[in-house]
């Protein structure tokens, strides 16, 4: 990793970086994320995990990169911590590796929440245990019908209190409906994941690159700085009042309309032309 030019941090070259365990591919100011080890569903490792927490620490610092695909190979999205690579060393830890452990994947999820790039999970198949939990820390979730999700911690005597889960997927479906899943562990189908608002859309097998793509695109070209705006509001207003949130809100408001895209959006407007955002 380098520092990126014009960024006060350690950032990446996009069009330079190689991870050693997942694969990653930058286009039209798109970075795709595929965990790639489908002969086993795509399960996370020790290393993989510190990966992907350092990769979206450094996005914070990458202006290059103004959307993120998160996705699997092989027709499914992750099947969690390995069984033998993480599960089995995890059993033999003290309180204290455990804890450390136990933060550093808690850390990908507030790295994921942290960088200003809206996050945009394409999940086809199985998304249980730590895959769950990544496509629930992302901004925006495409499934296709065969989707399975579970927050499946309690089938491997575990509490639901894993990476987040019980403080984010309550604001993304609902106290009961989150409940249900966190003590069960069981799926949710694509379908409930839908009608629950977990799933912001439901796409065919086939479809599910192109339309995550064609989204993170779009997204990528609208005004990203006003998009991180967005983006912290809506992780910060989740512990303040209305009253304070109403007034953050005043004060990120303003510090958008300072931008040159706000200009840019008044003068198509003006001349009748779509407007061309540069994000500054």
């Amino acid at each position: 990793m380098t520092d990126q030019i014009g960024a006060r941090g350690p950032g990446i070259d996009p069009a330079a970086y190689h991870p050693q365990h997942v694969l990653w591919a930058f286009e039209d100011g798109v970075g795709t994320i595929t965990l790639n080890r489908p002969d086993r569903k795509n399960p996370l490792t020790f290393e993989s995990y510190a990966e992907l927490r350092d990769l979206f620490r450094a996005l914070v610092y990458t202006r290059a990169v103004k959307a993120v695909v998160v996705t699997g190979a092989g027709g499914n999205f992750c099947s969690g911590g390995d069984v033998f690579d993480i599960i089995e060393p995890l059993t033999g830890m003290d309180m204290r590796d455990l804890l450390d452990f136990t933060r550093m994947t808690g850390d990908l999820v507030k790295a994921m929440r942290a960088c200003s790039q809206p996050v945009i999970a394409a999940i086809d198949g199985i998304c249980v245990g730590a895959g769950a939990i990544i496509a629930m820390a992302s901004d925006l979730r495409l499934a296709t019908p065969r989707a399975k999700t579970a927050f499946l911690f309690t089938r491997v005597g575990l509490a639901g209190c894993d990476m987040g889960a019980c403080a984010i997927l309550p604001r993304i479906i609902g106290q009961g409906r989150a409940s249900e899943l966190l003590f069960t562990g069981r799926v949710m189908t694509a379908e409930e994941g839908a009608a629950w608002g977990f799933y912001n859309r439901i796409v065919e097998p086939d479809a599910l690159p192109g339309e995550a793509l064609a989204l993170a695109r779009a997204l990528a070209a609208g005004p990203t700085f006003a998009h991180g705006i967005t983006k912290t509001q809506l992780n910060t207003e989740w512990n303040v009042s209305i009253e304070t949130a109403i007034e953050l809100e005043a004060q990120a408001q303003a510090i958008c309309m300072q931008t040159a895209d706000f200009r840019r959006a008044f003068e198509a407007f003006r001349d009748k032309r779509q407007p061309v955002f540069e994000g500054d």
